[in-house]
């Protein structure tokens, strides 16, 4: 569930002093500065998000407004089980017959279909930029050059530990990279490595929170915000999509699924095929 403290990248009983540096940080990604060259869909975005960060402030800030707001989010937890009501035979015998038809229905658009179906995958914002260079320095120490990579299609991801969407993508990223990196895909993590230290997090906190998850992709350290700055961006996660020409074709903001991984790279991958076809 999406809160006002997780559009902070907060946590619920974080303090005053918290809260008002977080916002601070989020409004610092949204300034009209920043925003007014993207592409009209990412200012759409970008305007968007800054008018829910004002929300999420004053009411926060605010002692009673946020106390009346976290009685709120008690509200909406689910109702323990031990209050619930027993189905009847009628409401039993409904859902039944609503299961064996939605199984007929299935079954008739398979055969219909010759069994064939297509996973489905989130909208992209389309571009065609070239993509920032940059080289900087990994996890484990070494360097990092994008201009390495061009022939292959990159999926620059940046994200940050205390972002949820990140924590919940990181597994179909890495299962990207496992299926995927002997067919010309890379997966390059950019971690906000600023903003992780000014919350009190070094890389061995960075290095620790991977681990949990088993990620093995390079993780480029963004030390300064430069290469964030490049890209300009915003929200947690962003992640751009580059073919083998080094152009951004794609750019996605929020949390990614492993079928939209596999089709963009299919289809970047399936163009720059047929450009070397004679």
């Amino acid at each position: 569930m999406v809160t006002y403290y997780t559009l902070l990248g907060i946590e619920p009983g974080a303090s005053d002093d918290t809260i008002a540096k977080a916002y601070a940080r989020q409004r610092e990604r949204y300034s009209p500065e920043r925003v007014s060259e993207l592409d009209p869909e990412l200012v759409k975005v970008a305007t968007e998000r800054s008018a829910e960060l004002e929300r999420a402030y004053r009411v926060l800030s605010d002692p009673q407004r946020r106390q009346a707001y976290d009685a709120s989010l008690q509200m909406k937890q689910p109702t323990a089980s031990g209050d619930r009501r027993g189905l009847t035979p009628r409401e039993i015998g409904f859902a039944i017959t609503g299961v064996l038809a939605a199984i007929i229905l299935v079954t008739t658009i398979w055969i219909v279909t010759g069994g064939e179906s297509q996973p489905e995958t989130q909208a992209m914002a389309e571009m065609r930029r070239a993509a920032p260079s940059f080289a900087a320095p990994t996890l484990d120490g070494s360097t990092l050059n994008l201009e390495a990579y061009r022939g292959k299609v990159v999926l620059l991801n940046f994200w940050g530990t205390w972002c949820e969407p990140c924590k919940r993508e990181l597994p179909a990223l890495q299962a990207a990279h496992n299926d995927l990196s002997d067919q010309g895909f890379a997966v390059i993590g950019v971690n906000l490595t600023r903003d992780e230290l000014s919350q009190g997090q070094d890389t061995d906190d960075v290095q620790a929170f991977l681990d949990q998850y088993g990620v093995t992709f390079p993780i480029v350290l963004d030390l300064e915000g430069d290469i964030t700055n490049a890209y300009r961006v915003f929200p947690l996660p962003t992640s751009f999509f580059i073919d083998p020409e080094g152009q951004i074709r794609y750019v996605h903001i929020s949390e990614l699924k492993y079928n939209d991984i596999v089709s963009r790279f299919t289809e970047l991958k399936g163009e720059a095929s047929a450009l070397e076809t004679p």
